[in-house]
């Protein structure tokens, strides 16, 4: 086991164990995850397919994959698949609706428990994560040292700003109930400039921003170039 410091916080793993057996229902609690999963899911794949042309046999950690939405797509894809989180629940419910995908490897556990310090990846996806855990900085040098060299790392989340609180907590967790009450903190939003300033600390160098605007009355969601709610990020290893 590694020495790194654990950077989970145990309330959060509690409220997605109790979750966990809606993963797969798309009119669930879970909707808005299906929703932005196949926003995101079309991304992914375009960004792999650029930036790793013509290779064959890639390798994919997503960190933090909850039921398995991201994962078993990607290795049904063809990818080589790993998929890590720290809720037994999340992991179970994932290897119950995956468990016939060869390639797709499902383990609990954070970076620091569930991976071998010399594993590394073409891919690392941590797609709605880091506002779940406790030091950012220290979460991002645990994911990015699994990325392999010119690999990409690949991160969405939530900004801390009063649109987001707006948004993001009052509409979608208590007025239109779209969320769960609990989802989020909006003290663990994480913005852009600190996400891109720990990635670089990590080693890694910036490659894209955009936003994502997302309805939640219309369960529809789109890329944006306003970063004041939810966005992504992507970075690679030199």
């Amino acid at each position: 086991m590694s020495e790194q410091r654990s950077t989970v916080i145990p309330a959060e793993v509690a409220r997605f164990d109790a979750w966990s057996a809606t993963w797969w229902d798309p009119a669930g609690p879970m909707r808005p995850q299906h929703v932005t999963n196949a926003l995101r899911l079309a991304w992914v794949r375009e960004a792999i397919a650029r930036h790793h042309a013509g290779r064959q046999g890639l390798t994919l950690l997503d960190v933090g994959c909850g039921g398995g939405l991201m994962a078993e797509p990607l290795a049904r894809d063809g990818l080589h698949v790993v998929g890590i989180d720290a809720s037994a629940g999340n992991i179970g419910a994932a290897r119950r609706h995956g468990g016939e995908v060869p390639q797709l490897n499902y383990r609990v556990g954070e970076p620091a428990v569930a991976l071998r310090p010399d594993e590394r990846f073409d891919v690392v996806l941590a797609l709605e994560v880091v506002e779940h855990v406790d030091d950012v900085p220290a979460f991002l040098a645990q994911v990015a040292s699994h990325v392999a060299p010119g690999g990409l790392l690949i991160a969405s989340t939530i900004n801390r700003t009063v649109r987001s609180w707006l948004l993001a907590i009052v509409g979608a967790e208590y007025v239109l109930r779209v969320l769960p009450v609990g989802t989020h903190r909006w003290q663990q939003f994480v913005t852009p400039d600190e996400l891109e300033a720990a990635a670089t600390l990590a080693g890694l160098r910036p490659l894209q921003r955009l936003g994502m605007r997302y309805l939640p009355v219309l369960h529809r969601a789109s890329w944006t170039s306003d970063t004041s709610v939810n966005y992504l990020a992507s970075f690679v290893r030199p």
